[in-house]
């Protein structure tokens, strides 16, 4: 079986529904919410890949290392909050947040 354009944009849109309907379902949760976001730029660093790939252009995977870079300092910018929260409030809930609006 060859492994072709559509079998990647397929995996990258399970991989964005997965990401997408994760943070539909988990809106309480920000751990989860996070895991989902990351999903959710997976799927578009993949579309970046595959379509890099097919045009041959390397430029596509220079800008998936910088997706991938800025994903990886979002998270570790957001645990760091997530755990200053936690010490200060004792829980991550959303619902908790209410203070961060104003």
């Amino acid at each position: 079986m060859i492994i072709n354009l559509g079998h990647y944009l397929i995996v990258s849109a399970l991989l964005l529904a997965i990401g997408a309907g994760g943070m539909v379902v988990h809106r309480r949760n920000l751990i989860a919410l996070l895991m989902c976001l990351e999903l959710v730029l997976l799927a578009s660093t993949l579309n970046i890949l595959t379509f890099a790939l097919h045009w041959g252009d390397l430029r596509g995977h220079v800008l998936a290392l910088v997706v991938l870079a800025v994903a990886a300092a979002e998270t570790a910018v957001a645990l760091a909050i997530l755990v200053a929260w936690f010490r200060l409030r004792g829980t991550i809930a959303t619902d908790t947040m209410t203070e961060l609006k104003g």
